[in-house]
Formats: structure tokens, C-alpha cells, sequence
């Protein structure tokens, strides 16, 4: 028989560990604040003038101011007179003429006993007479537009990170034993 040597061998056996790594990402809200000016509108509006001018009414119903009464009368009156020196003429003419027939003094001047009327004092009565001015004063408008202000203020997010870690280790080590064989010593 033969001996035989024999080798016994162990492998290594390495042990790895592993943590894992956590990431947590947190960002906080931001801030805004908003303020508003509201619009505003104004309008004023300022009444409408109105003018009502009587004059020439009053002048028609009582004759108006004595101003503008004796002004009627005067002019009345020098109508009347400039009438009155051309009916003196035409009667002086037909009296002239007194062989025709019809044309004696008694009946030229015999027609003369109507009073002479007396000139108006009155102005004309008219439609017209009352006079009305409307003015119309258009409106004031101003408007000032709204506004609004936003501010913001952010905040960068907040990252923690635990990285992962690896633990490598030796569990077995690796060994070769070398076993001899049995030797009999008896011989």
C-alpha cells in the first residue's frame, strides 16, 4: 500500500454587510404676500346751466323797463307826427282843390274829429318772446386703475443624505493542511 498524503484545504469565506442609505428632501412653503390698491372711479357732474331770459315777454305783457317803454313811445310818436304832417299835406292839397266837388273846407276837415291813437307801449306778443339757453356741462371722469404687489420669498429645499455603507470582513480564512499519512512504524 501506498501512502497517500492528504490535503484538507478550507476556503475563505468573506461576509459582507450593507446598510442602506436614506435621502430626505423636505422644502418649506414659500412666503407670498399680496397687497391690492383697489381702482377708483370718480365721476363729477356738475348740473346743467340753464338761462331763462323774459325780457321780451315782461315787454310784451307791461311794456318792460321804463327805458325800453319811452324808447316804443318815442318812436311811436315820431311815426305818429311824420303821419300827421303828410295828412296835413293831403288835406292842404284838397283844400286847394276846394272848386272840385267833395273837397269844401267843412268836409276836408269835418273828417277830422277821430282821436289819433296812442303808440304803443308794448313789445309784440310772440312765441318767441321767452328764450331758454340750456348748457349742458359734460361729466369729469377719472379713474385710476388697480394694483397689485406680489412678493415672494422662497426657501431652497433641505436635502439630507446618510449614504449607504458596505462592511466587507473576513469570516473564514482560508488555510491548507497537509496531512501525512499514517506511517507504521512496526516493522
Amino acid at each position: 500500500m501506498i501512502p497517500i498524503v492528504q490535503i484538507r484545504q478550507t476556503i475563505a469565506l468573506i461576509g459582507i454587510e450593507t446598510t442602506a442609505g436614506s435621502l430626505s428632501i423636505v422644502q418649506p412653503k414659500s412666503d407670498m404676500q399680496i397687497t391690492t390698491t383697489p381702482g377708483q372711479l370718480e365721476i363729477r357732474q356738475s348740473p346743467a346751466e340753464m338761462t331763462i331770459d323774459q325780457s321780451q315777454a315782461r315787454a310784451a305783457y307791461t311794456g318792460g323797463t321804463y327805458r325800453e317803454m319811452s324808447q316804443r313811445i318815442y318812436s311811436g310818436v315820431e311815426q305818429l307826427w311824420l303821419q300827421g304832417i303828410a295828412k296835413r299835406m293831403e288835406q292842404g292839397e284838397r283844400v286847394a282843390n276846394f272848386h272840385k266837388p267833395g273837397n269844401s273846407i267843412a268836409e276836408v276837415y269835418g273828417e277830422d274829429w277821430q282821436p289819433v291813437s296812442y303808440p304803443e307801449i308794448r313789445g309784440p306778443a310772440s312765441v318767441d318772446n321767452v328764450r331758454i339757453d340750456v348748457r349742458v356741462v359734460p361729466p369729469q371722469i377719472e379713474y385710476r386703475r388697480a394694483e397689485v404687489n406680489i412678493q415672494v420669498e422662497t426657501h431652497y429645499p433641505e436635502i439630507n443624505y446618510t449614504p449607504s455603507s458596505v462592511d466587507i470582513y473576513l469570516r473564514q480564512k482560508p488555510s491548507i493542511s497537509f496531512i501525512p499519512p499514517e506511517i507504521d512504524i512496526q516493522m
